[in-house]
């Protein structure tokens, strides 16, 4: 379809070369020479984009540029000026002008112009897509050789990054190619996982940086440079972080960025704990037996952090002041906010707010979210809105101004389920869709990761015959028993607790303030 363009210039006669140029590469063009009548044209007619002269006797450009904004705030305007004074540039710009070009103007430079402003999402839906299909080969070659852990997450890093990149254009005719091949990447990182997990934990000296013990390894040594503030972001996904480190890099410089690998089970009740208690879960079972509670115990699993951070701390000689606060709700971070100063003196504050683990549940228990968050794009939309009009973003404002090194992390991910696993257990098997804990458990073994000894993987147990399954890719566990129910009322929504790139490669960032 032939744009339509609307110039505006008192010299108008002398840019005819110019819009016979534009014509004879398919655009229509009209052309008026005064502010006045430009406001006229547009307001009776519809324009793709407009040019004006910002020097036109009678109205101005930039009077001009105003009343048609009012009428006409979505139709791109380029202001043209023989002037090269910053005043009038800046007011142009505060009137969201599209571009600014200094006479005299080329005719390549006005489609340039044109392109940018009227080609511009077909063009990067174009040059996305053909990018992508040149590294779709590059990564399926790679998904075919030996990953080690480093390169697992590389792989990944560009996973994530098609998937943004993709999330931009209109054309979505990769995504589900994208889709597929993520999921094949996940099939083969479950069967890495299945391989080396018990050894990792067990003491092998390849093992990579793993959640429990990332305090001693990483948090503890930035202490030794000056205040910490920890912020734990539960249920933050990379993607997610990618998504947020935009507003973040307002106020902060990154000195590192890099991903960690959480723990098995990927949920709250292990992988937090062991956060920050600097041990895996069976060990903080055996050294607070008073304070772990196994699956089968009524009561909150989370209610003693604080004391394991205590405990850990205490162990690797930390002997300044240092807080715990958790955030639940919106108004315990306007507290927080209210009471941040008592913060300043301390070496470390952690701080952990749960607002994305509540999304991904609410999201399971409430039809509005779910449509809200229809989708991997819309639930990283939602993450985004959720930040923008948080007190968290107010909290990293603050602990910008202090000059503070900042830490954000997580304990573990989340992964869309749509495939359904059967499982058979008693009574009193746990009711995670990711993983299964008890006796006399009935699946297929191909279904599922087992660890049959607990111990193995530093898991508590309460009675000897006692194992773990955990769901691997896109699979949740479903009982026979009211089958269809639960396939359609859990399928497509977000879990965690099993193996996936999303639930166990988790962010660890580290910044300071600008």
């Amino acid at each position: 379809m032939q744009a339509k363009i609307l110039w505006a210039d008192d010299e108008i006669d002398l840019l005819k070369p110019h819009i016979l140029f534009l014509e004879s590469k398919g655009y229509s063009v009209e052309t008026v020479n005064n502010g006045a009548e430009a406001v006229e044209k547009s307001r009776d007619k519809h324009f793709d984009i407009i040019f004006l002269d910002e020097n036109m006797p009678g109205i101005s450009g930039l009077e001009a540029l105003t009343r048609i904004k009012e009428e006409k705030p979505l139709v791109p305007i380029v202001m043209i000026t023989k002037s090269e004074e910053e005043s009038i540039m800046e007011e142009a710009i505060g009137g969201k002008i599209a571009d600014y070009l200094i006479k005299p103007v080329n005719p390549n430079q006005i489609l340039l112009c044109l392109k940018k402003n009227l080609d511009h999402s077909k063009l990067v839906s174009q040059k996305t897509n053909s990018n992508y299909q040149q590294e779709f080969r590059q990564l399926g070659m790679q998904l075919n050789g030996r990953l080690d852990t480093d390169e697992w997450i590389e792989l990944y890093k560009k996973l994530v990054y098609w998937e943004l990149e993709l999330d931009k254009i209109e054309d979505q005719g990769m995504t589900e190619i994208l889709a597929m091949q993520k999921k094949e990447a996940n099939t083969l990182f479950a069967k890495y996982i299945e391989k080396n997990y018990l050894s990792w934990v067990n003491g092998d000296e390849d093992a990579p940086q793993m959640i429990h013990t990332v305090i001693k390894d990483k948090v503890a040594p930035l202490m030794n440079e000056g205040k910490v503030y920890m912020v734990v972001i539960d249920n933050l996904r990379y993607d997610q972080w990618q998504i947020l480190k935009p507003i973040v890099s307002k106020y902060f410089n990154i000195d590192q960025e890099e991903m960690i690998l959480s723990i098995l089970p990927t949920a709250t009740h292990y992988a937090r704990n062991a956060l920050f208690a600097g041990l895996m879960p069976s060990e903080i079972q055996k050294k607070f037996p008073k304070l772990w509670l196994s699956e089968d115990e009524e009561g909150g699993k989370n209610m003693h952090e604080k004391e394991f951070l205590d405990a850990n701390l205490t162990r690797l000689g930390k002997t300044g002041k240092w807080s715990y606060n958790k955030i639940t709700n919106n108004e315990a971070g306007k507290k927080l906010l209210d009471q941040f100063n008592q913060l300043k003196e301390n070496d470390l504050n952690v701080i952990v707010y749960n607002f994305v683990d509540m999304l991904s549940h609410a999201r399971t228990e409430m039809e509005m979210i779910r449509e809200l968050a229809d989708d991997e794009a819309a639930y990283r939309s939602l993450t985004v809105s959720w930040f923008e009009h948080s007190p968290l973003q107010e909290i990293f404002k603050k602990i910008a101004d202090t000059g503070a090194k900042v830490v954000i992390t997580t304990d573990h991910g989340t992964v869309r389920v749509n495939n359904p696993v059967k499982i058979v257990g008693d009574r009193n098997t746990n009711s995670n869709l990711r993983y299964k804990v008890g006796r006399n458990l009935s699946y297929k073994e191909k279904d599922v990761f087992q660890v049959k000894h607990p111990q193995e993987a530093f898991l508590p147990k309460t009675s000897l015959s006692d194992e773990f399954v955990f769901a691997k890719e896109n699979d949740f566990f479903v009982y026979p028993n009211n089958y269809n129910h639960f396939v359609n009322y859990y399928g497509n929504t977000f879990q965690h607790g099993g193996i996936s790139l999303e639930e166990l490669c988790i962010p660890f960032v580290v910044l300071h303030a600008k």
